[in-house]
This record gives C-alpha cells, sequence and structure tokens, in this order.
C-alpha cells in the first residue's frame, strides 16, 4: 500500500511515520479500504487466479 494514513493515530503513534507498507494476508482483517478505491472485482480474479495455481501445484 502508498500514501497511507492511520485513522488512531492516540492508539497507534508508531505508524504515524508510515506511508508505504506490505501487508500479510492473516493481518488484512486490521486494514480499512475506502470502498471508493478498491476495485473488487479485480481482487476477485487475482484471489481467482491464485487459488487455480495452488490447486494446479498441489497436484
Amino acid at each position: 500500500l502508498t500514501d497511507i494514513s492511520v485513522t488512531d493515530p492516540e492508539k497507534h503513534p508508531h505508524l504515524l511515520s508510515v506511508k508505504n507498507c506490505f501487508i500479510r494476508g492473516s493481518i488484512v482483517r486490521y486494514v480499512q479500504l475506502p470502498a471508493d478505491e478498491c476495485d473488487t472485482v479485480e481482487l476477485q480474479n487475482a484471489s481467482r487466479k491464485e487459488a487455480t495455481l495452488g490447486k494446479q501445484s498441489a497436484n
């Protein structure tokens, strides 16, 4: 993610200087993305592609 901001600076002051970051899948529940900036169709397509590749490599 690029150009991030902290919604609760009093609770997370250590994140105030962070502007770019990588989010692991296990942390996604803590991330809030504005709905108008999130392409859900693209996310669904990428998830399907990843799942298909995972199944192919498991065989």
